[in-house]
Order: structure tokens, then sequence, then C-alpha cells
């Protein structure tokens, strides 16, 4: 099989049909989190890092305003087209989840699937943590979604999934290349192994992730005083089951609420 070294986020129809499989769950989550947890009504929706925006879309045609950044050029074409498509705005912008203003606050944000993990220092996560503060209007909520190092327990090393849309047929595999927890480091290899009616080919892709254990994410946390941690969930996406971290936790939506 023919295989291409490229950046995954370069292809945005084929990591869109790989990570919507699961967007209902994740929708249904946060509209409970937003009826659990807000302060007030909530219309106005960000998504940081959005790329193809699978769940804005999902939120705009239930009839929220929603927007979102990305730094992938192709991915926000994608999003935007996608929105257009179906008669909404093109409300998402190429951008740095660090370093952005909105021009009205919003009601709630929401990075559910390891994009905040991209940001490599601790400068950036506080950066982007202050910049969702400021985007959130007062009792904002913001669902923040990631993947802990576990302390007493093997970090996850390989995971494989199969996602199809109609004649597309994609097998996707992230397997860890390189664990430095004292640096913060993991380095994983990402493929898709694409099928369609007239081509068969591979894409490969390698990047590097940030590493939090429990306590050095609640540290990243209490270096920005304006959120407030209200609560945990894993990602079963079960708005009655909170969960309790402890060290052997890997997979958390933290929900954080502006003060």
């Amino acid at each position: 099989m023919e295989t291409i070294r490229a950046d995954i986020y370069d292809y945005p129809k084929y990591y869109d049909v790989l990570f919507n499989a699961d967007w209902k769950a994740e929708f249904d989550f946060l509209l409970g989190c937003f009826a659990k947890h807000g302060k007030g009504a909530v219309h106005r929706l960000f998504e940081p890092a959005c790329g193809t925006g699978r769940l804005l879309i999902k939120f705009a045609q239930a009839g929220y305003d929603v927007a979102g950044n990305d730094l992938n050029p192709k991915a926000i074409e994608y999003c935007n087209a996608r929105l257009k498509r179906n008669g909404f705005a093109e409300t998402a912008a190429v951008g740095d989840m660090c370093d952005f203003r909105l021009k009205k606050k919003v009601h709630a944000a929401f990075n559910t699937i390891n994009s905040f993990r991209h940001l490599r220092t601790e400068k950036q996560a506080v950066d982007h943590l202050q910049c969702m503060a400021g985007a959130l209007a007062k009792g904002g909520l913001y669902a923040l979604g990631l993947h802990l190092t576990p302390l007493r327990a093997p970090l996850c090393e390989h995971e494989a999934w199969t996602a199809q849309r109609g004649y597309l047929c994609i097998n996707s595999e992230m397997q860890s290349l390189e664990v430095d927890r004292r640096r913060c480091f993991f380095m994983v290899r990402l493929t898709f192994e694409i099928y369609t009616p007239t081509r068969q080919f591979r894409l490969a892709d390698e990047f590097t992730f940030r590493t939090y254990t429990a306590g050095q994410f609640q540290e990243l946390l209490s270096k920005v005083p304006r959120f407030d941690l209200v609560e945990t969930y894993d990602f079963a996406y079960d708005i009655d089951a909170p969960i309790t971290i402890d060290g052997k936790t890997e997979d958390v939506v933290y929900v954080l609420r502006k003060n």
C-alpha cells in the first residue's frame, strides 16, 4: 500500500470521518453540562482548535450561535464550507488558541479530544486558559477533555479504530513512539489506512503531545484563578456519573467555570 507522510490535519475529510463517529455522545454530554453546571441560559458557543467543526455544525443545527478557531487553514476551510452548505455563517477562523480575543463573550466552550495537549509548554497552556477565561461571560463553562498520564498504571501505548462514511472506509492506528515523563513529552505516530472504490493508500504522521499527571494538571489550573473546577467526568460522557481522579485515571473531562 502506498504511504504518504504528511500532516494528518491537512486531510480534513478523512479526519472528520474518523473523529466524527461518536459526536452524539459528546453532544448530549455537553448539553447536559450546560443544563447541570451552567449559571444561566447558554446560547453562544466557542470551540478552540475546532478542526473540521464536527460538533460546531451539530450545535448550529440545534439553534446555537457557534464559532471556533484552528491553526490549520484546510480544516477551517472544511468547517466553514460545511457551515455555509447548511445555511449558517462561516464563523470559524484561522487562529492560535493561545492568542485570541472574541468580539462577543460566549456562554460556554468545549475542547474534548486532546487538542489541548498539542500545547507543548506550560506557558502556552496557561495562555490558552487565560484566553478562554477572557472569552467567556461570567459563570461561563469550559469543558476540557484530555488524557492524563497515570502514576500507577502503564500508559496506553496503542489505539486502533475504524470508521466509515458511504463508500469511504478508514482504519486508524495511534502508536506511542517515545515517552519522557520528566520533560512531559509524548511522541506518537498516527496512521490512516484509506479505502475508496478506486484507491487504497496510507497517511502517516508523527507529532508530540504534552503529558500531564493529575497533580500537574491541578497545578496548572491553580495558575489561572479565573476558573473554578466544577466537576470531572470520564470519556463515557455520562453526565450523571462524575468521577474522582486518582493515580490510575487517564481519560478526563474537566468542567471549568469562570468565576
